[in-house]
């Protein structure tokens, strides 16, 4: 089902630098497929391919303001949040869940059953299973420790400068006293 405003097939965003710096638009002849049991929400647009196919498959749900490059691949059983985008070429396996606001560069895979939190920038191959946040994202167990550590990080620079500064102090003090 498709709801309003939802855009299927429009040119996918190619341009070719020309040598003056101008740009030259590249033609988008490829397909876009919409499979069964798929919802798209309002506002969402999937791009049709260069050259190919861009594929939404079997039980996809598509959230609000989406945006699907061309030549991309959404798997079966999808779940995409408002405000994602992926771009050109991304590919998602099975049962991916992509919180919102999450971008993804393209060019890239995401494993069955993985799952992104909302925000999250992902610029590498996601692994089968894994839970990842953050930009750039990373496991996420690691991402909560990291994040509550962030605030604390002024803090801990000028007390690990005093403590470089003692050490210093000591070695010049142990280097002037006389050996035994």
């Amino acid at each position: 089902m498709l709801q309003n405003g939802v855009v299927v097939g429009g040119d996918g965003y190619g341009f070719a630098k020309r040598a003056d710096g101008s740009h030259q638009k590249i033609v988008q002849s490829g397909v876009t497929v919409i499979e069964d049991d798929v919802e798209i929400q309002s506002l969402t647009s999937v791009d049709r391919a260069t050259i190919g196919e861009t594929r939404v498959k079997r039980g996809a749900k598509i959230d609000s303001l989406v945006q699907i490059g061309h030549a991309c691949v959404v798997g079966e059983d999808n779940i995409i949040c408002a405000q994602t985008g992926l771009a050109g070429s991304s590919v998602l396996e099975r049962n991916v869940l992509l919180a919102g606001q999450v971008g993804v560069s393209g060019h890239l895979t995401i494993h069955d059953n993985a799952i992104v939190y909302a925000q999250s920038g992902v610029g590498g191959d996601v692994a089968a299973g894994s839970i990842i946040s953050g930009s750039p994202a990373f496991d996420a167990k690691d991402w909560l420790r990291a994040i509550t550590s962030f605030p604390k990080l002024p803090e801990m620079l000028r007390a690990m400068r005093q403590l470089e500064k003692r050490v210093a102090e000591l070695e010049l003090a142990a280097q002037r006293e006389p050996s035994a």
